[in-house]
């Protein structure tokens, strides 16, 4: 696809925001449409139907949280890629993204470059889905989800089933947090019920077999994967 075929909608209710992301990304090529509030913000979606939705959280009439839920319920707007672009950088604001259908999170302010080039990352993921590959590259850590084998740098690690599905969780979008509900329920399922606990021993033989610094606590929530 090319750029000038994706649609790129943009919200903020700050005028300079709309103005300085909204000339970078139509001067790399892209289609941009914009809206200052996120009722505006679902009204767009919906004539427009974009590839790209770029969302700030903190709006008036209606935020960016609630704007990604109406957005999530819109069926021609299920592959929608929705990300966040806030200067609220708390764990519990990305919770609240992430729990209401975004994609992605980038905090600002934020380079023209450095946005571009995730805008870039963002758009191929939509392309690639449905080419779901079960070989995940995270960092220097690759991950065969068929031969349920880990490679970091140039050792393969064994893990027993249920630590590499929680990694291959948590991998799976790094820098997302995970609520401790949300891993169970994907990687025990409906086995003999769990506590917390059992989490937090996967967590630390994980920490043991792949890096401390890989694996970050969120108190009160549950983990994420750090790059």
């Amino acid at each position: 696809m090319e750029k000038q075929e994706i649609t790129i909608l943009l919200v903020d209710d700050e005028p300079d925001i709309l103005e300085i992301v909204g000339y970078n990304l139509s001067s790399e090529g892209y289609t941009v449409v914009t809206a200052d509030n996120g009722a505006k913000a679902v009204k767009m979606a919906k004539k427009k139907k974009p590839d790209l939705i770029i969302l700030d959280v903190m709006m008036p009439e209606m935020d960016g949280i609630e704007a990604c839920e109406q957005i999530r319920k819109i069926p021609e707007l299920q592959d929608t890629i929705i990300t966040f672009l806030t200067a609220r950088g708390e764990d519990y604001s990305q919770v609240a993204g992430f729990d209401a259908g975004a994609d992605d999170y980038i905090t600002k302010p934020i380079k023209p470059k450095l946005l571009l080039s995730k805008v870039k990352a963002l758009l191929r993921r939509r392309r690639s889905e449905g080419e779901e590959s079960n070989v995940m590259e995270v960092g220097e850590i690759v991950i065969d989800r068929d031969e349920y084998k880990v490679i970091k740098g140039k050792e393969e690690i064994i893990l027993p089933r249920k630590e590499f599905e929680l990694l291959s969780l948590l991998a799976s979008n790094p820098g997302k947090v995970f609520k401790r509900e949300d891993i169970l329920n994907n990687v025990w399922g409906n086995e003999v019920v769990v506590g917390g606990r059992t989490i937090d021993v996967h967590i630390r033989k994980l920490r043991e077999k792949i890096g401390d610094k890989k694996f970050k606590t969120v108190k009160g929530v549950g983990y994420k994967f750090v790059v």
